[in-house]
């Protein structure tokens, strides 16, 4: 599974951060999401590490075997890009920029280091969340909470401890295999007591792409750390949008290539398609090369579709 893959920790912006990493030759840095870790990029380590990249794909801050701090607000997308600017800087000292790619969060936050340092990035590669421009009038819990409720998952995390303790109740596995496994393309609820709407006792039957000896390496590591680092990045969602008031209306400038599963709750989200595809996304990101709406895969494309994904990869890449 994780065949001459590497693994070490290094030290960045005051905490330990654990990488993986394989392969000679330009870098390119995976950035994975929530609930996730470096793990979910063995794809594509694998594979471009042998068509001549060096792959690095960090265990972000509060996830698997990198540092939690304990405050919530140490999880703002400074302190996240603030992280990656430092592991940059440390394993490639050398490399003025270097290729991205990041899924679910780890797009947002490579938005946010395309936003606060484009010169470091060589070309963009990411999947799942798209781009979303700074509303100056409206906090985003706000506009989550009147569209979706508050049952709305996002709404959800906000309580430290309240999610946590229903996970508990659930099973660090199940709630893993319940994420990756989550394929409806509406928006996701989490009525509290209700068990992502399964009972318990109901068997979860996993896809062909992922396997119970995947789920276990999820499951051990969340089962040693807790959700509440992953869970940190959402209670930051109005801090961010505080501090990113000077960015109102900036656009990110570096090469973008977007891919999204047309079956993702991100692409079926009210207003995104028309945002995506008229004009909206161009606007924001004036670089953007190409987007690639997946036909029947969903959130986890990267793991559902990987040689597609590698191939994409390579093509963009290869560009530069």
């Amino acid at each position: 599974m994780e065949e001459g893959i590497e693994h070490r920790t290094v030290s960045v912006n005051g905490i330990n951060m654990h990488i993986a990493e394989k392969g000679q030759g330009p870098l390119i840095l995976f950035i994975h999401g929530f609930p996730d870790l470096w793990f979910s990029w063995r794809h594509q380590i694998t594979a471009l590490s042998s068509s001549g990249y060096r792959c690095v794909a960090p265990d972000l801050r509060g996830f698997g075997d990198t540092d939690a701090p304990p405050t919530p607000t140490a999880y703002t997308s400074l302190h996240i890009v603030g992280d990656l600017i430092g592991l940059l800087d440390a394993i490639a000292p050398s490399e003025d920029k270097v290729f991205v790619v990041g899924h679910d969060w780890g797009a947002i936050i490579a938005w946010y280091l395309s936003l606060y340092r484009p010169e470091r990035v060589r070309a963009l590669i990411n999947l799942s969340a798209p781009f979303t421009p700074r509303n100056p009038k409206r906090k985003p819990l706000d506009t989550l909470r009147a569209v979706y409720g508050a049952d709305y998952y996002i709404c959800r995390f906000q309580e430290p401890g309240d999610i946590e303790s229903e996970f508990d109740q659930i099973g660090t596995e199940r709630v893993v295999k319940e994420f990756l496994t989550y394929r409806n393309p509406g928006p996701l609820y989490l009525p509290k007591g209700k068990e992502f709407g399964h009972p318990l006792d109901a068997p979860i039957v996993l896809p062909s792409w992922l396997s119970e000896e995947e789920c276990n390496y999820y499951a051990t590591k969340y089962g040693k750390t807790g959700f509440t680092g992953g869970l940190n990045y959402y209670r930051n969602l109005d801090l961010n949008w505080e501090l990113t008031s000077p960015w109102t209306g900036a656009q990110i400038k570096v090469p973008v290539k977007f891919i999204v599963g047309d079956q993702d709750l991100t692409y079926n989200a009210p207003g995104m398609k028309d945002y995506i595809h008229k004009g909206g996304m161009k606007r924001d990101l004036p670089l953007l090369e190409e987007v690639v709406v997946m036909q029947g895969a969903a959130h986890f494309l990267h793991q559902e579709r990987p040689l597609d994904i590698n191939k994409h990869i390579l093509d963009f890449f290869h560009k530069f």
